[in-house]
């Protein structure tokens, strides 16, 4: 009962701000650009050291990206471009936050830390990278242990528990870890397709070197 009750309050608090947003004459590539504004600053206090402060801030600039796509299928907005424009930003938000990072332990010469920063860099890169080439082939690419909430989860950890260089870590190793994921899953996609195209009964159209609408024409 308490879940449904909670869950119960935070759906009113989002249906309220939703239409208060909507009033404000706000649209969800608002929200979008509002997000990547708030992370670039977070990614400022990274560089400067302020690492708890920007902890904060990634949490607000996370707000800002939940809501954006919600706002968008309750109001109506919801685009193609949207969905790209939103893809895209995301991508930009996370590589200033581990940029903000490396300037960071630059300054204070850790480079194995900043070696596993590297890692983390490729890793964040090639996740989303893997799913979108994944995609061009194969129906959908969802799966893997670490997708973009979980690394954002556990940068925002690591800055308020002021334990970042053990979040570095760990997303230096699941980021890729989810890569390798990924591409077994899009092998064993492809390959289950060109099983069933390899065993589909071929007809007499087919057969003969037309395509099903010749023959039939």
């Amino acid at each position: 009962m308490l879940t449904r009750w909670l869950g119960q309050r935070a759906e009113q608090i989002l249906n309220h701000s939703m239409r208060g947003l909507q009033r404000l004459g706000l649209t969800p590539n608002m929200l979008t650009a509002t997000g990547l504004v708030l992370n670039a600053i977070a990614a400022f206090f990274f560089a400067r050291g302020w690492l708890f402060f920007g902890g904060v801030l990634v949490l607000v600039a996370n707000i800002f990206d939940v809501m954006d796509g919600q706002f968008a299928r309750r109001t109506g907005q919801v685009t193609r471009f949207g969905a790209f424009f939103d893809s895209v930003i995301d991508r930009y938000s996370d590589m200033f936050l581990l940029l903000g990072l490396i300037f960071y332990y630059t300054r204070m010469g850790e480079r194995l830390i900043l070696f596993f920063l590297g890692l983390a860099l490729i890793g964040s890169i090639m996740t989303s990278y893997t799913r979108a080439r994944a995609e061009c082939i194969i129906p959908s690419c969802k799966v893997g242990v670490f997708e973009r909430p979980e690394r954002i989860g556990l940068i925002i950890l690591g800055a308020l528990l002021n334990r970042m260089t053990t979040a570095i870590f760990l997303l230096a190793i699941f980021s890729n870890f989810t890569v390798v994921e990924r591409i077994l899953h899009t092998r064993k996609v492809v390959r289950a397709m060109e099983r069933e195209n390899a065993t589909r009964p071929v007809t007499r159209g087919e057969s003969d070197g037309a395509t099903p609408e010749a023959a039939s024409s």
